[in-house]
């Protein structure tokens, strides 16, 4: 079929998929990284104890066939292997039925880790991951052109994501119809970056102009996907400019640069390739099967965006095929902020000598000037962010850190920036306070090198030690 395929897309389609191969490898490699901690035999929410209660047809994984340590680094480190591979180019070395089933590979490999990972990957885009990680094996290699079906679901996707974002913002917050949620949100969101504290201090008519930009990009713009070239492509540019100024005003994980590669299947770039030969039959079948099958599926995320109880960061099925998306429908006013202290003496008196725990990411010292993370994924800082809006949150796995803190569990510490007690010495003692958060102005920043500055509100979690009967081997 002449139609199936878009030779002007190969370019595009390289790019692409070099791109989400390398997201695949960041996010393998810091599920490797911080597993043991999260999720591993002895971590806060052990995947044993969530496979024993959660059957394998609501969580597909292969840990519900055999679950160790090692066999989730193992699966772990495969997936950055062939991430990897995939952002070498492998795959346009293999015939075009193999280079398809390497692509399912960390896309099963990555299905795996969510459906087990719990409120630890309970994120929007680690669906957009693998709901784009799926399309991306339908989408061939050099063998054939790039076929027009599947350029057009990732287009599809992309619509569904900015388009998501912004109908949750203008149906929640009062502050985005106001245009002045960027008062706050720079000083407010997750896990600033090294640049947060300069984007808040920019001038008030700025921050509105901002959020102006922010709803043409997301209401008016994805419209614009499905129009003739070049006005397809000038709308995706436009996208992955806003895409690049968010990086650069926080960190949020790898929503960002996932969104950036499904603006980049959009773009109709220059360039040439020798013809090659009609898709086989069995691909056309197997490609238009698919995506017939999605956009049945895709019928949920559509009646979810339309309905006034819109709900964000959502799947609709257990293979994370087609998920609804959007981000901040509303924007905290004050930030509050968790803060674990230990102590060596042997009465948790006030007076006592209370030391602080330091995260990588979220604030913690008022002079520590937070730090550039992604597309690297923090996710123990992220949730601390969420306990400190409410405890609820933190019920799970909270109780569980400060046991591992008491206990100076190699594997916790190793996702802390440092603890204030050697290895041989861990505290008898752990509490949490919580603590009001605010940027410092340029008069504090010149006077006292800091760019937070804090003050009590109140007990989070009492002095709390380790009994006997917990102490583990």
């Amino acid at each position: 079929m002449d139609w199936f395929t878009a030779p002007g897309y190969w370019l595009s389609r390289l790019v692409f998929q070099r791109a989400l191969a390398g997201v695949y490898l960041v996010a393998f490699l810091a599920a490797a990284l911080q597993f043991r901690a999260l999720l591993g035999e002895r971590g806060m929410l052990p995947i044993p104890e969530f496979v024993a209660r959660v059957p394998f047809r609501r969580a597909p994984s292969l840990f519900h066939l055999h679950y160790s340590d090692r066999f989730f680094a193992a699966c772990a480190w495969a997936g950055c292997a062939v991430s990897a591979a995939l952002l070498a180019g492998l795959d346009s070395l293999l015939p075009l039925w193999a280079a398809m089933v390497l692509w399912l590979v960390p896309w099963a490999l990555y299905l795996s880790i969510v459906n087990v990972g719990q409120t630890w990957y309970a994120f929007g885009w680690e669906s957009l991951l693998l709901e784009v990680g799926f399309l991306a094996a339908l989408l061939g290699n050099d063998e054939v052109a790039p076929p027009v079906v599947v350029l057009f679901l990732l287009r599809w996707i992309l619509f569904r994501v900015e388009f998501g974002a912004g109908l949750i913002k203008m149906r929640g917050d009062a502050c985005w119809r106001r245009l002045t949620c960027l008062d706050y949100h720079h000083e407010t969101q997750p896990m600033p970056g090294p640049l947060s504290w300069f984007f808040h201090h920019l001038p008030r008519p700025v921050h509105r102009v901002e959020v102006a930009a922010n709803h043409l990009t997301q209401l008016v713009v994805p419209v614009m996907l499905f129009t003739p070239q070049p006005v397809a492509t000038a709308a995706a540019s436009l996208m992955i400019l806003t895409q690049l100024w968010l990086v650069a005003s926080g960190n949020f994980s790898w929503l960002n640069w996932i969104t950036i590669v499904l603006a980049l299947s959009a773009l109709r770039l220059p360039a040439g390739h020798a013809a090659a030969p009609g898709a086989p039959l069995w691909y056309e079948t197997v490609v238009l099967a698919v995506a017939a099958l999605l956009l049945f599926l895709s019928h949920r995320p559509v009646l979810n965006m339309v309905s006034r109880r819109q709900v964000m960061n959502r799947s609709f099925d257990p293979l994370h095929l087609v998920n609804t998306y959007g981000a901040f429908g509303s924007v905290s006013r004050l930030r509050y902020e968790v803060v674990v202290e230990g102590t060596l003496d042997e009465s948790p008196r006030e007076d006592a000598d209370w030391r602080e725990y330091e995260f990588r990411g979220k604030p913690g010292d008022p002079r520590h000037w937070p730090r550039q993370f992604a597309p690297y994924h923090l996710r123990l800082d992220w949730l601390m962010w969420f306990a400190a809006l409410s405890p609820a949150y933190a019920e799970p796995w909270f109780g569980g850190l400060l046991e591992r803190l008491l206990e100076n569990d190699r594997d916790t510490l190793r996702l802390l920036r440092r603890s204030p007690f050697p290895p041989d010495r861990p505290p008898r003692f752990v509490r949490a306070r919580l603590f009001r958060y605010r940027y410092t102005d340029w008069r504090e920043l010149r006077e006292r090198g800091a760019c937070w500055q804090r003050s009590y509100v109140r007990e989070f979690m009492p002095p709390t030690r380790l009994s006997r009967a917990a102490q583990r081997p």
